[in-house]
């Protein structure tokens, strides 16, 4: 039976996971996603569903936990904000080169470095380029509001598993922070081990069954042979790329302007483009929700449609380098953004608009 309660979007991501039939969850507090482990605690789902919620001892053992969770085939996720998922990009590596599904959340915050608890949304390089090592991508989720972010964990893990491949819900602080009343889905059950070795045949579980058991890695000593694993990572992308683009579009149809903006900035994006709207500018928003596989193919047909592009970020410029690259130099596309944690208004949003655009 569905709930509708009234929560941050941090606590959505909580209760969506054990609600999904999530096997484990595995963290460390960091603000400002720190609600997550501890709505999970204050849940304990481990006395109801018996997901384990373990608080490690750091990032770096909490993603390696998930390394672990995720090879015996077991629905695991963990949550960070950035500082925290830059010392887990080695382990999202490993599980990209390994193919183990698993859930990753990243609530931004402002940076370099510790910087600021205020929200940023300046680890879109970190995640759509890979901030590991090697070529692997993740799927990329950008929830813009907290029903997404309850309903983008069971999304997150369906993709996870459908692929073999770690998903990210790349959330930035305004959202994991914010209240808003919530559809919360009924109560899963957690898969039976005979559904997990169905589902997952590749699962190392210890049950060998008279066979080879299955040894999970991501090391290749041999060059051809850890080629031959990059081709098949290569072509599983290009397959997610052509399944699973997903984004949103609002008073495109007729739009002179375009902004293009994701997570909270999407929100606050749509403001502005209603105020351009009734002094007479014409602005439409499209809104990325995959930011891997990103919509270069909606974004590049409306380059012989509008006057301009303006990529709204909360960061110095990192989304609007793939909206250049999806126009091909057909259209201007400039960028506005603030840092240090500020949040800009409509009104500001507008006037960049007609200074860089207009």
């Amino acid at each position: 039976m569905e709930e509708v309660v009234l929560m941050k979007g941090n606590e959505a991501i909580a209760h969506a996971a054990v609600r999904c039939g999530a096997d484990g969850y595995f963290g460390y507090p960091i603000t400002p996603q720190s609600e997550v482990l501890e709505t999970l605690a204050d849940l304990k789902p481990w006395e109801t569903t018996g997901m384990v919620v373990l608080q490690a001892e750091s990032e770096v053992a909490a993603i390696n936990m998930v390394y672990g969770g995720a090879g015996s085939g077991k629905m695991v996720l963990t949550s960070s904000s950035s500082p925290g998922v830059s010392l887990k990009q080695e382990g999202i590596s490993y599980l990209a080169g390994a193919e183990l599904p698993c859930l990753i959340v990243n609530v931004m915050r402002g940076g370099p470095g510790l910087g600021t608890i205020q929200p940023s949304q300046a680890d879109y390089f970190q995640t759509v380029k890979g901030g590991g090592h090697g070529d692997y991508r993740l799927i990329a989720l950008a929830p813009a509001s907290v029903q997404e972010m309850a309903d983008f964990v069971e999304l997150g893990f369906e993709l996870a598993f459908k692929y073999r491949n770690p998903a990210i819900i790349l959330a930035d602080g305004v959202i994991g922070q914010m209240m808003e009343k919530v559809v919360l889905p009924a109560q899963k059950p957690r898969r039976t081990e005979q559904e997990l070795i169905e589902q997952c045949p590749w699962a190392s579980t210890g049950r060998t069954n008279g066979r080879k058991p299955n040894i999970i890695t991501s090391l290749e000593l041999q060059p051809d042979a850890m080629e031959q694993n990059n081709i098949r990572f290569q072509a599983k992308y290009k397959l997610i790329e052509e399944n699973e683009v997903r984004y949103e579009e609002i008073n495109c149809e007729d739009a002179d302007y375009l902004i293009v903006a994701f997570g909270s900035m999407a929100r606050i994006g749509q403001k502005a483009m209603e105020i351009a709207r009734e002094s007479g500018i014409k602005v439409g928003i499209l809104r990325p929700i995959t930011l891997w596989p990103f919509p270069t193919k909606a974004i590049a047909k409306y380059a012989n449609q509008v006057k301009g592009m303006l990529s709204l970020e909360l960061n110095a410029g990192q989304m609007v380098e793939d909206i250049r690259l999806a126009v091909n130099g057909k259209v201007k596309v400039e960028h506005f953004g603030r840092l240090g944690g500020i949040v800009p208004d409509p009104d500001e949003i507008v006037a960049a608009l007609k200074e860089k655009l207009i």
